[in-house]
């Protein structure tokens, strides 16, 4: 079985300027994705799409090809992650190069490590999944959340305010790291709107932070250093 990892990098960052390779802990944010994706020794090609011959040029620097760039299509704020995926396929077709799977990394995911990704993928193969995302639990239940309603605070779900919150259902969202698919079911499921088999692959909170802002990055800096110290 052959797999490619497809880190999605587009230019022109406008909450945080050169977003993709700006320094993190030391190096570019994007090296840590290329060089886990490198390290799990999974992958027969490893990959980053961008329409920025600035990005692509410290890509290459970290190990990564550059086969082709980005569509201009594909390049604005309204192309989706799935657009992105689709395109490098169908360009890897056109190549005469095929994949059974492929992980789409985000170059601002300084917490993927090879052996996380290894473990992520054995688990993907081993439930014969169509998807594989990683995902991390809400720290505090949001059964318990509040909303404003005329002025006042009330509970969104007032059936669950009595309730121990040990005998809450756990509620989970997307870490936002990386994906493993299955690239024949990936592109039919794209126009035939088909049901996937999506399975989870939990990850600690300590080693998971959205970074969309300054603040957010200086947390995923401490949340990295303290990683990189066990």
């Amino acid at each position: 079985m052959s797999a490619v990892a497809i880190i999605t990098a587009r230019g022109g960052s406008k909450r945080i300027p050169k977003k993709n390779i700006k320094d993190f802990c030391g190096k570019p944010i994007i090296a840590y994705s290329i060089e886990a994706a490198l390290e799990s020794n999974l992958f027969e090609e490893v990959m980053v799409s961008t329409d920025s011959e600035e990005i692509a040029e410290v890509a290459k620097r970290y190990g990564a090809k550059i086969p082709f760039m980005r569509s201009e299509k594909n390049s604005d704020d309204f192309a989706t992650t799935a657009d992105v995926l689709q395109e490098v396929i169908s360009e890897y077709e056109k190549l005469g190069q095929h994949y059974d799977y492929m992980c789409c990394i985000y170059p601002t995911a300084p917490f993927v490590t090879g052996a996380k990704l290894k473990q992520a993928y054995q688990v993907f193969v081993e439930s014969k999944a169509d998807i594989l995302e990683p995902v991390v639990n809400f720290s505090f239940p949001p059964q318990r959340a509040f909303v404003i309603r005329e002025g006042k605070l009330v509970y969104r779900y007032p059936e669950c305010a009595s309730m121990r919150s040990q005998d809450l259902e756990n509620w989970y969202h997307d870490a936002g790291q990386f994906y493993f698919h299955n690239v024949e079911i990936f592109m039919k499921g794209l126009s035939a709107g088909e049901q996937m088999k999506i399975v989870p692959f939990e990850l600690p909170e300590t080693e998971v932070q959205d970074i969309d802002n300054m603040v957010d990055w200086q947390l995923a800096e401490m949340k990295y250093k303290i990683m990189s110290q066990h």
